[in-house]
């Protein structure tokens, strides 16, 4: 790597490194939004806005819905990535890195970059070293993906990052890491999703959940799925709503037909998003047949009021997932 070049970039990351960092924090734009909610045709117009006024999660997300819809690395998805790796976003720079075992490659269309895919993999792992040494566990998580060394992985749980503290859990459910006693292993499993879970991630809460059921711990159950649904998760949602409206097997959840049915009429504006749009056309006539006139129309107020006072629905799609 030349070394003005080098410089040269890294002011540029130094610049922008702090605006990065906070716009995380805030909540995600309409684009993104809808991109989590795996509506990738309706995302990309609000993305390609978003994209053109400088906002960087956005650049990476208008390359990500390009990167899927084509099923290769376009020129524009590129481009996108490009904007923002430019700008400090170490995730563009990991898409951008692994161009080289894109789809393109084989077609031997990718278009011009100024770095190579190995030079942009450099780049990744500089940066999230440097943000590791300040304490990042996101970008501890980061290096994980880029090494592929598990003490990353643990590291970034250690120190608190959700996503990590789930992919562990998850890691050692398949039957990763070494433990002497299979307890010891069920221990650590019930650890790091309970982390994952107490530190806000949504999949982590279900996961928790799930292990509550295997302990006879319905209370807790019932807790972390009525917790998931309060976040947005799709898949919260939807168990919830279908152990409030009396879908067998219940757990004990309290009956209440009303949520249920609003929380199942929200679901509808997945038209187009994954699968779950089919499970609720399924589900809500079987909690309607319950309900009266008056039951109903609460209920259709309730479904506006709480998709006013809760997060926007979401799957959760991992950042870096394919």
């Amino acid at each position: 790597m030349k070394p003005l070049t080098y410089l040269l970039f890294v002011s540029l990351f130094t610049l922008y490194e702090t605006s990065f960092a906070i716009e995380r924090e805030q909540a995600p734009s309409s684009g993104v939004v809808l991109y989590n909610q795996l509506k990738l045709d309706a995302a990309f117009p609000a993305l390609k806005k978003e994209a053109l006024s400088g906002d960087i999660e956005s650049q990476y997300y208008l390359g990500e819905v390009l990167r899927k819809r084509n099923r290769y690395m376009t020129p524009d998805a590129q481009k996108a990535y490009e904007e923002s790796a430019k700008k400090g976003n170490i995730y563009s720079m990991i898409r951008l890195g692994e161009a080289d075992q894109d789809l393109c490659t084989i077609m031997k269309n990718c278009s011009f970059t100024e770095h190579s895919p190995e030079e942009w993999t450099n780049k990744a792992k500089i940066f999230a070293t440097e943000q590791a040494s300040k304490g990042s566990a996101e970008s501890m998580y980061l290096l994980w993906g880029i090494t592929g060394n598990d003490d990353w992985l643990e590291k970034s749980a250690e120190g608190g990052f959700a996503l990590a503290q789930f992919r562990l859990a998850t890691k050692y459910q398949e039957g990763g890491g070494t433990f002497l006693l299979p307890s010891r292993r069920s221990d650590a499993i019930e650890k790091w999703m309970k982390a994952s879970a107490e530190n806000g991630y949504p999949p982590g809460m279900m996961g928790y959940a799930a292990s509550r059921i295997e302990k006879n711990d319905l209370s807790s159950f019932r807790f972390w799925n009525e917790k998931a649904a309060a976040s947005g998760y799709v898949s919260g949602v939807f168990g919830y709503a279908l152990y409030i409206g009396g879908i067998e097997p219940t757990y004990g959840f309290t009956f209440d037909p009303v949520t249920s049915y609003a929380l199942l009429t929200n679901l509808l504006e997945l038209n187009g998003g994954g699968n779950m749009i089919n499970n609720v056309t399924d589900t809500l006539p079987e909690v309607e047949k319950s309900m009266s006139k008056e039951q109903i129309a609460e209920a259709k107020k309730l479904a506006k009021t709480w998709k006013s006072t809760h997060p926007p629905l979401s799957f959760y799609p991992e950042k870096l997932g394919y």
